[in-house]
């Protein structure tokens, strides 16, 4: 059922809606609408007493080859009385057309457009906060996007944001003016061979908490995510540049990292207590250039998504959240 506003129930269940937000081609020969997809949770309201997180808005992006899925982040926030939005970017899951190249765009200044559409649907008032909540590239993403526009965002969480290239400074130098000009001849080529052989994937199935099932839908969250293009990477570091340079934040900022990564070759039981995509430490000293008040919160045992993880590091990973929001929420 769509109400007059264009939202739908989403294949969340449980109070989540949707709702299509048309986009701006890039390319007006690209198979499909361009779209974004805004998702909120509206639960029912405990009306005993005043919630602590009353007026704030939460606005979440996910990261590469992903989308929102993770309702019991959502519940976190609205069992606090915060508004819940979440957005599935342009050409991810939701928002995936057919024929599109999966996740692709040249600069990720182009996201603009959606957390612009985003922010006006929400309604905000004078008076509300707006809390944002990006994991690992949606954390470059809505990093980059609250330093070109200050003094909007009150405060800004980080699940394991990829901040910085997995070989580091030095190897993001070597690579770049091979990859600047691929990125210019050939941007839609992708870059192989590819560099995920479903690990991460697998320790989430293994960290799968019965109480919480969490089903991705495969097509959305591919098991091995599909290589990235010359030209979304090249866009990737030019963040990463950004961020080197230090952004200034003026917001809090709290990032949420596990204590060690693993990127190798074979599955060992290990790999489902670590991250598997990020070099942890490389993005723990990239964030001490996101701004002024910036806390790090390493988590023993955590995935790249540290609230997929096992059951001991997912409570360790909400007890340091709940802890962090009651500090500057």
């Amino acid at each position: 059922m769509t109400n007059a506003e264009g939202w739908v129930p989403d294949v969340l269940g449980g109070g989540y809606e949707q709702l299509t937000l048309p986009m701006t081609p890039e390319d007006p020969d690209e198979p499909g609408e361009i779209v974004a997809t805004f998702v909120r949770h509206r639960p029912r309201r405990r009306l005993f007493r005043r919630p602590a997180l009353h007026d704030v808005d939460v606005l979440y992006v996910h990261g590469w080859s992903d989308y929102f899925f993770q309702r019991r982040l959502g519940t976190f926030f609205t069992d606090r009385g915060a508004n819940f939005y979440a957005l599935d970017l342009r050409r991810y899951g939701r928002s995936l057309r057919d024929g599109q190249l999966p996740g692709y765009v040249r600069d990720l200044r182009t996201y603009d457009e959606e957390i612009a559409a985003a922010l006006a649907h929400m309604g905000r008032r004078d008076g509300r906060r707006l809390v944002l909540v990006g994991h690992s590239t949606g954390g470059l993403v809505l990093s980059l996007w609250a330093a070109r526009n200050p003094g909007i965002a009150h405060s800004i969480i980080l699940n394991s944001p990829w901040l910085e290239f997995q070989f580091g400074r030095l190897g993001r130098a070597a690579i770049a003016p091979a990859l600047e000009l691929g990125a210019r001849l050939r941007p839609r080529e992708p870059i192989v061979p590819t560099i995920d052989l479903g690990f991460y994937w697998r320790a989430q199935q293994e960290s799968a908490d019965a109480a919480d099932p969490t089903e991705p839908n495969p097509h959305w969250r591919p098991s091995e995510a599909p290589p990235p293009t010359m030209g979304w990477l090249d866009a990737v570091l030019d963040g990463h540049r950004e961020v080197a340079k230090g952004l200034d934040l003026t917001a809090p900022v709290c990032v949420m990292l596990s204590t060690r990564s693993a990127m190798p070759n074979k599955w060992t039981d290990e790999l489902a207590a670590a991250d598997t995509v990020l070099a942890v430490d490389e993005v723990a000293k990239a964030a001490l250039n996101l701004g002024t008040s910036v806390t790090i919160e390493r988590i023993p045992g955590a995935l790249h998504d540290v609230f997929l993880s096992r059951p001991e590091a997912r409570r360790e990973a909400y007890g340091r959240l709940d802890r962090w929001t009651r500090a500057y929420l």
